[in-house]
């Protein structure tokens, strides 16, 4: 088609790539993988510490994809306030939990399985589940051609075209017997070259590019690069989305791997670095607020009490009394010296049956990477 970019039929797995240009930046990006995942090994119970983060990715990657809502808002609605939020956001909230959800069965089922096409159909059918895209087939992939441009768009005026569905199976089996190569000089090269495979083949109708990003860090976990899935990439990519999209149809466009990789490797070197950032102030965090709470309340249950605001830094004062298994008054006690104490902030008052929202603004504040509260 004019105009259009067409996939790289024939072109994959790829042939050339300049690796002595790309010598310095896989050994920079083995290293901050490494220190990275050093860092999170430190944390004790990293899963729930790491919990706002793993929100935060899941809104950058959807984001990229066209929502518009904040993790402040997710986590607001999720605890039952957001009131004055409007429907479209609400829709936008229901993707970052399945986000969330697929990601999490995913990561579980790579423990024993390996990366394949059907556990990626496992997990689209959860990210596509009752939200915008549901009628697209969830877990299945498609059976048409489809192709990529502004909305509404014929496919003679679309700006990619990805592999023809008579090739697409095919192109899945490469895909997969790919990924799972033990033989590649690399695998942070590896990822690069499957994640952007993936996103050319665009095998499902819906949620190709939130799926294709999830892979990142289900890779790097099942190869063991990292210990933990807790490695997160959207926020790089959702700044440099231009770039980001460029460097993936230059692929089919020019089969530059070579550029495409350079991009990819350079953003696994800053998102480490950030993501290790945020990992050591969210550990210092909690050692400051695991010392500050047990000396403001008194309580036993102090503990308890901090491992709950990391998992929900905006929640309903009934989802504390319920959640962090800490006697009712205790918990209404202890929710009563955190407010004086500034250390957590009224979101939104309790109203007849309603309960109150209450957020923790120093870590929503680390998570997002600015002050938000």
């Amino acid at each position: 088609m004019p105009g259009s970019v067409n996939y790289h039929l024939g072109g994959f797995p790829p042939t050339e790539i300049d690796w002595a240009s790309l010598v310095s930046l896989i050994g920079q990006a083995n290293a901050a993988l490494a220190r990275y995942d050093g860092m999170v090994a430190a944390i004790p119970n990293a899963t729930v510490l790491l919990s706002p983060l793993t929100t935060q990715e899941a809104v950058l990657s959807s984001r990229i994809e066209g929502t518009n809502v904040t993790m402040g808002e997710v986590l607001e609605i999720e605890a039952g306030g957001g009131g004055d939020i409007e429907q479209p956001k609400r829709d936008d909230v229901e993707e970052i939990r399945n986000y969330r959800i697929a990601l999490s069965v995913a990561a579980k089922a790579v423990e024993d399985r390996p990366l394949t096409p059907h556990l990626l159909r496992e997990a689209h059918a959860l990210l596509m589940d009752g939200v915008r895209g549901r009628n697209k087939d969830p877990g299945s992939f498609r059976t048409e051609q489809n192709w990529i441009g502004n909305a509404g768009c014929t496919m003679e005026d679309a700006g990619y075209i990805p592999v023809p569905q008579a090739h697409l199976l095919a192109g899945l089996d490469a895909w997969a017997s790919y990924v799972a190569a033990r033989s590649e000089p690399d695998p942070l090269v590896q990822l690069a070259v499957a994640h952007a495979e993936f996103e050319a083949l665009h095998p499902f109708k819906d949620g190709n590019g939130r799926l294709g990003r999830m892979i990142i860090p289900l890779f790097l976990y099942e190869r063991r690069v990292l210990s933990r899935p807790n490695f997160y990439m959207s926020g790089y990519l959702e700044a440099r989305r231009e770039e980001y999209i460029d460097r993936l149809r230059a692929i089919s466009r020019d089969a530059d791997w070579t550029s495409w990789i350079r991009f990819f490797l350079q953003g696994l070197i800053e998102q480490a670095t950030e993501n290790q950032a945020k990992a050591r102030s969210i550990l210092e965090l909690h050692q400051r607020m695991q010392t500050e709470v047990a000396e403001r309340t008194r309580s036993q249950f102090s503990p308890l009490a901090v491992d709950f605001l990391f998992s929900k830094p905006i929640f309903a004062s009934s989802h504390f009394v319920e959640g962090a298994k800490i006697p009712r008054e205790s918990a209404i006690r202890i929710l009563k010296v955190l407010r004086e104490a500034r250390v957590i902030r009224t979101v939104s008052e309790s109203a007849g049956r309603r309960a109150a929202v209450y957020a923790f603004p120093e870590l929503l504040n680390i998570a997002e990477g600015r002050v938000v509260l």
